[in-house]
Formats: structure tokens, C-alpha cells, sequence
């Protein structure tokens, strides 16, 4: 049972074009932090472009660029150590890209494939998302919603710094679960 209104449906089919709207959409990420708790955070920075094809769900794709510096967990001392090279080395790569390799369609769910480069390494990764909807703003545009999720292993891009903990384990999760909410608006 969904916490949230229902849902719109403002048009049938959601093929065509699209841009992402970053000032309503969350690109973010969840770590378990000392073993015990979640570290959430995410970027504020970033673009992206969908091309959705509902009759023909293998010719869709989407392309993401990511200002790995805008990463934000609500504390400055953390995102600082996100951003150095003991993580990200946003000087040296400062952007990531998703660029997708095939889509699927079942329903209202799709998985999307695609080419993930964080720092310089590229790993596959799929993305399972649901259409949560689609609307005609009050400035005519018309949006669409997807929320997806998917769980990745930091260490195959390179990012392996970590702590040890005396109680065993280790402070930051090698695991991490990527998530997206997205708002796209349809472009002409």
C-alpha cells in the first residue's frame, strides 16, 4: 500500500523524447556506514537524455552525465573525503557517465543495461525500473516517472578505500545500492 497519491496518467503511450529534470529528480546511493547504520546521499549535478520506444522497448536508450563533485551526504567533511582520491579523485575524473546497451520492457517495468564509467573503469550494470506515471504540468510539459534501483560493488570501479573496525567488518560497505527517482520532461 502506497503512502503516496495514486498516480496520473496524462497520456497512453510515453513514447518520444526526453530530458531529465534535475530539480525534480534524485540520482543517490545508500552505504552501511560501521556496520550498523545507512549513509545516504546523493548528486546534485547532472544531465541525462531518454529516448523511449514503447512499440519497440530495444530501441530505447539513455545517456547520464554526473559531476561526481556534487555529491552530498549532509556533512561537508564526508562528501570532501567522497570527492578526494581516496574515493572519487573528482579532480582527476570529475564526470561519470551511464550510457545504456539495451532496454527491456515487461508492463510498467523496465530494465535498463547499460555501460557505468566511474573514475576511468566501465562495468555493465543493470537497473530495474518501474513507470510510476505521467503528467501535464501547469507549464504544459508533459513528464513521465520512473523509480529504480539496483546494487553494485564499489570495488569493481576502483573505489576500495576502507577502515577496519576492532569489532570486525569495516566502516564503509563494500556494497552499494544506487537509486533513482526520476522526473523527465518530453521534448519537442
Amino acid at each position: 500500500m502506497s503512502s503516496f497519491d495514486a498516480p496520473t496518467t496524462a497520456i497512453d503511450d510515453i513514447a518520444g523524447n526526453y530530458v531529465i529534470d534535475p530539480s525534480h529528480t534524485r540520482l543517490g546511493f545508500v552505504a552501511r556506514h560501521a556496520m550498523v547504520t545507512k549513509v545516504r546521499g546523493n548528486f546534485t549535478e547532472f544531465e541525462g537524455t531518454a529516448t523511449i520506444d514503447t512499440a519497440n522497448p530495444a530501441a530505447s536508450k539513455v545517456q547520464l552525465s554526473i559531476n561526481a563533485a556534487s555529491v552530498d551526504t549532509g556533512s561537508k567533511d564526508r562528501d570532501g573525503h567522497l570527492a578526494s582520491a581516496d574515493f572519487f579523485d573528482t579532480e582527476t575524473y570529475p564526470t561519470w557517465t551511464f550510457t545504456s546497451t539495451s532496454v527491456a520492457r515487461d508492463g510498467d517495468d523496465w530494465a535498463i543495461t547499460g555501460d557505468l564509467t566511474i573514475k576511468d573503469v566501465t562495468k555493465p550494470v543493470t537497473i530495474e525500473f518501474e513507470h510510476t506515471g505521467s503528467a501535464r504540468d501547469p507549464f504544459g510539459n508533459v513528464r513521465v516517472g520512473f523509480e529504480g534501483e539496483t546494487t553494485i560493488n564499489r570495488k569493481d570501479w576502483g573505489l576500495t578505500w576502507n577502515a577496519a573496525l576492532e569489532t570486525g567488518g569495516v566502516l564503509v560497505s563494500e556494497k552499494i545500492k544506487l537509486e533513482f527517482d526520476v522526473s523527465a520532461i518530453q521534448s519537442a
